[in-house]
């Protein structure tokens, strides 16, 4: 039996069945892209495909012997669903398509993604990237997230949709997009550091707000 993580597996209900989810940086998806997961989908008879709150597109119900079969097929690296790492950096349209958007969160979300996703850390953390104060990407439960507003960027923190839900507070406003992705760098750096395998929101409860702002702020690049 796979172990959840492996082979980029989460097991199903019963533990019969698995599910596979490979990565689609910020669910951003291309004709050839949702081709070659329906003809896998097809030729190896999958159940169910599920669009996950992540943004993936997940292919379930199927069986351990199909698995490696099916990445074959794919050609794709599998979505950090599981284990202690940055799983997932949603976003939202942004400037490209959005006439609500004051910042560009697709580029913005996209280089998030190529520097974060599956970074190991002490304990799992996710990511969003909104263009305007709506937060289409759900930042307020996001451990780390981001919004624009006219003035620049808003970075938010702590916020999570778990058994114990948290909403995120604001760390900085008014940041250029070279100064947010400093400030992120600075924020998971610290925290890899000084977090006691605890979940961002938690940290910021223990230590404080400004104990955590202090502390990003002496961080070192």
């Amino acid at each position: 039996m796979l172990k959840d993580g492996e082979k980029g597996v989460l097991r199903q209900r019963g533990n019969k069945t698995y599910a596979i989810a490979p990565h689609v940086p910020c669910g951003m998806v291309t004709p050839e892209l949702l081709r070659k997961i329906a003809d896998a989908a097809e030729k190896h008879r999958v159940p169910d495909l599920k669009i996950t709150s992540a943004a993936r597109i997940a292919i379930i119900g199927i069986e351990e012997h199909q698995v490696d079969q099916i990445w074959q097929d794919l050609g794709m690296e599998p979505g950090h669903a599981t284990g202690l790492c940055v799983r997932s950096i949603k976003v939202c349209p942004g400037t490209h398509y959005c006439r609500l958007a004051q910042q560009n969160s697709l580029d913005m979300g996209m280089k998030l993604d190529s520097i974060y996703h599956g970074m190991k850390l002490p304990s799992k953390m996710k990511m969003g990237v909104s263009g305007c104060k709506v937060q289409c990407a759900e930042n307020c439960i996001k451990d780390i997230s981001l919004y624009g507003t006219k003035d620049g960027w808003t970075i938010m923190v702590g916020g999570m949709g778990s058994a114990r839900p948290r909403l995120a507070d604001v760390f900085m406003e008014g940041l250029t997009s070279e100064q947010a992705e400093e400030t992120i760098l600075k924020l998971v750096t610290y925290y890899k550091e000084n977090s006691k395998r605890e979940r961002l929101g938690f940290m910021v409860e223990k230590i404080g707000l400004e104990a955590l702002k202090k502390g990003v702020a002496d961080q070192p690049v």
